[in-house]
């Protein structure tokens, strides 16, 4: 018989053994139920008034996890966990809380740096006492001098420590603001440096960069476009002030371990302001460059910088093919590895999402994200549209487990952002560039504001390497503005705007994908009772405290003759939905978790909202039958689901919303429409959970839980689910028969992010009448014409808006008191 070489046999018996222990562990972890990805066994909890994920690092055979609370410097019930490859669960008894999210890989020592703990190749775990280096630590980098043998870490309070990577000795460097801190003081109190709410840390090129992405004082807490953030940087004696706006990640192509090259290789820095993204890179012989790219989502912004959490660059690929993964104001991004100054072609954008997201990485050929999911406290998340709805009762999150293609595969790209808004220019002085790349349809609104006309260059520089060049001139009037195409060949990774005089000025970009997600929902959604059936599982929803980390769901039933109670259940775990006797959890559900009413106005023509500053906006309608289910309360309007933002179903159209210190309303974004009647929704372990369940339900589709009994029941998800619910469609507008004043404007009317989209215009006055349509493509930006039309008596003016078309907002005037029609169709 032929004998195997002794390498082959050790090689062949190491694969046959990997290949048993591979079957093993995902027949282990096969055992776990996992709903879009969630795995609600993995789910974790602490005590605090938030509990997010800071930090998910795959590190000497397992994938480690650490959680924060909101404001812990010195210690909390958070912990550090242990993934196993099939998927259990261990709670390091080292654990000591806080507020990390820092994460290094100091490959000289063999280490992972992970919140305050460090982690060698066998899984022995050493702590960094906060009595040592107290501070909310938020990232660890490479040491300027010795990286061998020491590691930096810093606070979000500004405190920076060197630590001896063999003795974890800390040398305090600067004292934590949490220290330092003295009466009058506010919580997030640093002397070193303006700004506030630190985030990220990363050495290169002889300096130690770092960021923080908000501003500590009271104006912060409510105005979202005041001076705040500061990106900033130490050469090992002096700190200076590279840019005075709100940053988050810094980091560069060696990620988590440092750059290879520290003294050439980029440093590379994301952030944002009112305008639009901020993207920083640090080139050693040029220093800073910026460059804009636009928003998908608003529920990042807030000047107190607490919306955010962590967003990320990461090399997500492989040892042979690095693959960077950005995350950034609610869009997933292709970035590329060898982003320059010099050479800025490849950032592409790849789909939109809600979840909101921590840490990521990749994890045996998966992605794993690290979320933020459901907080008790809220923080400033609160609007008289929730009512009184309290948070859940204890703070948890989970880890999101996805394929590897997920960041191509959820909402559209669509996304908008300005270089000047409404601001002084100077003349002949080129805007930052803002990333033109990467969409099907693109348009540009210029404004001047201005009292005398300018020429308005749009300069293009078409393969990423600084050569500029002019692409079209556009020749504006005083207070007038101008809708731009870019044709799907216009040449360009960046654009700029150039004005030939000084003035007051908007230049804002609209992008759009193309949506090609049915008008249907997914099966996934089957089970979920329609809105013209009369019979529905309802219940109301609540994340228990108190450790039961159980759901717990008061159940109702609705038919013909109305709402009846059917006693309380409980979701566990394992997705079990089982009947309890308690009455008094029950009760307080009943009481603490009621549907407002009257919380928003269902007319003829639209939604009306008037916010919590007293401002109205008007929203499409569904199908008719929901007005009288949303005039009874039994629908839910809004809830926060993901942590301080809120998710609103209002009229059959799911739509994020920005806490008010976001702006709120004037940044809500349609996800998806929808003929369900779905009663109540809340997250938990990170999934969502919604009540409205057809009681014909069949138990075949996995995303429907029913009790044994069959009287309570619920669908359950995952947050993004969502966006295979159906695009987003309406009907409606600001006016139907309505009495008109002259050059009054109407509410501003959603228009943005919908597909096909048409508009009728008709009067009842026995003269012709001139309507202006304006449109606000930002939402607290400067209102601009789109068109003025004359319309005679019995006509009605038909428009359909072109596919490059976007803004968020639109609103009509009439040169004459009349009666009017706005009807605008979104298909």
């Amino acid at each position: 018989m032929h004998k195997l070489p002794v390498r082959r046999v050790v090689a062949v018996v190491f694969i046959l053994l990997c290949s048993i222990s591979g079957f093993a562990q995902n027949s282990t972890a096969n055992s776990y139920p996992s709903i879009s990805g969630i795995y609600p066994h993995l789910a974790y909890y602490n005590n605090e008034g938030e509990c997010g994920t800071g930090a998910v690092v795959p590190w000497a055979g397992r994938l480690w996890v650490i959680t924060y609370g909101p404001h812990f410097p010195t210690g909390s019930s958070d912990k550090l966990y242990e993934i196993t490859p099939d998927l259990q669960q261990i709670v390091r008894p080292e654990s000591i809380g806080g507020t990390p999210a820092n994460r290094l890989i100091h490959p000289e020592s063999q280490q992972l740096f992970i919140g305050p703990y460090a982690i060698d190749t066998n899984r022995q775990v050493r702590v960094l006492p906060y009595t040592e280096a107290p501070g909310r630590h938020t990232g660890t980098a490479r040491h300027l001098t010795d990286p061998a043998n020491f590691v930096y870490h810093g606070t979000m309070e500004e405190g920076f420590y060197e630590v001896d990577v063999r003795t974890l000795q800390a040398k305090m460097l600067h004292q934590d603001g949490n220290i330092a801190r003295r009466a009058g003081n506010l919580a997030e109190y640093s002397a070193l440096l303006p700004g506030a709410h630190g985030k990220g840390l990363y050495s290169g090129q002889g300096v130690l960069v770092y960021s923080n992405n908000g501003e500590d004082v009271p104006e912060a807490r409510t105005q979202f476009d005041i001076e705040a953030g500061v990106l900033a940087e130490w050469d090992g004696n002096d700190w200076q002030v590279v840019r005075r706006n709100q940053f988050v990640e810094v980091t560069g192509p060696g990620g988590i371990y440092g750059n290879k090259n520290p003294d050439t290789d980029p440093i590379w820095a994301t952030g944002w302001d009112h305008k639009s993204v901020l993207l920083g890179v640090r080139d050693a012989e040029n220093g800073w460059s910026f460059f804009r790219l636009p928003k998908a989502s608003h529920s990042y912004d807030g000047a107190h910088g607490w919306n955010t959490e962590w967003p990320r660059i990461r090399d997500v690929g492989t040892s042979e093919e690095p693959d960077y993964l950005m995350t950034m104001h609610g869009m997933f991004w292709q970035f590329p590895g060898n982003f320059t100054a010099s050479q800025s072609a490849g950032i592409r954008p790849r789909s939109a999402y809600l979840k909101v997201i921590g840490d990521f990485t990749r994890w045996n050929d998966r992605l794993v994200f690290g979320c933020d999911d459901s907080a008790q406290r809220e923080f400033l998340n609160k609007r008289k549209i929730k009512g009184g709805i309290e948070g859940p009762g204890q703070s948890n999150s989970n880890l999101w487990f996805t394929d590897m293609n997920m960041p191509d595969e959820l909402g559209p790209n669509t996304a908008e952002g300005a270089v000047w808004l409404n601001e002084a220019v100077a003349a002949n002085t080129p805007s930052e560039p803002f990333l033109l790349a990467g969409w099907p349809q693109r348009a540009a609104w210029l404004h001047n504001a201005g009292e005398q006309p300018t020429t308005f260059t749009l300069e293009v520089d078409a393969s990423g390497q600084g050569e500029w060049e002019t692409l079209q001139e556009i020749n504006i009037d005083s207070q007038s503005s101008q809708l731009v195409e870019f044709s799907p060949d216009t040449p360009g990774e960046w654009v700029r705007v150039v004005s030939s005089e000084s003035t007051q000025a908007t230049a804002h970009f609209f992008y759009t994908d193309e949506d090609q997600r049915p008008a249907q929902p997914n099966a996934m959604f089957s089970g979920l009772a329609t809105v013209d059936q009369s019979g529905a599982i309802g219940g109301l929803l609540y994340g228990l405290g108190d450790n039961r980390r159980t759901l717990g769901i008061s159940a109702v039933h609705f038919d013909e003759n109305g709402k009846r109670t059917e006693g309380y259940y409980e979701l566990d775990s394992a997705l079990r939905l089982q009947s309890k006797d308690d009455g008094a959890t029950q009760t307080f559900i009943n009481e603490k978790f009621t549907i407002p009413e009257q919380v928003v106005t269902v007319e003829a023509s639209s939604v009306l909202i008037v916010d919590d500053q007293e401002r109205r906006w008007r929203l499409p309608l569904g199908a008719e039958e929901f007005t009288p289910l949303t005039n009874q309360a039994a629908l839910r309007i809004d809830r926060e689901v993901a942590t301080e933002r809120d998710l609103m179903n209002c009229h059959g159209t799911f739509y994020e919303l920005p806490a008010e210190n976001a702006d709120g309303f004037a940044k809500i974004r349609p996800i998806s429409s929808h003929n369900f009647r779905i009663h109540d929704y809340a997250s938990y372990r990170g999934l969502l959970v919604m009540t409205g369940i057809d009681p014909n339900a069949s138990p075949e589709n996995e995303h429907v839980v029913i009790s044994d009994d069959k009287k309570a029941a619920v669908w359950v998800g995952v947050i993004d689910d969502l966006w295979k619910l159906g695009k987003p469609t309406g009907r409606g507008g600001p006016w139907k028969d309505t009495a008109v004043k002259t050059n009054e404007p109407s509410d501003p009317y959603l228009i943005g992010f919908y597909d096909q989209r048409s508009l009728q215009l008709s009067h009842q006055s026995d003269q012709p009448i001139t309507f202006t349509i304006e449109v606000e493509p930002v939402g607290h930006g400067p209102w601009m014409v789109y068109q003025e039309v004359t319309v005679a008596p019995g006509e009605i003016y038909e428009h359909t808006f072109p596919d490059h078309f976007q803004s968020r907002w639109v609103r009509f005037r009439s040169n004459a008191d009349c009666t009017a029609t706005a009807w605008l169709e979104y298909r």
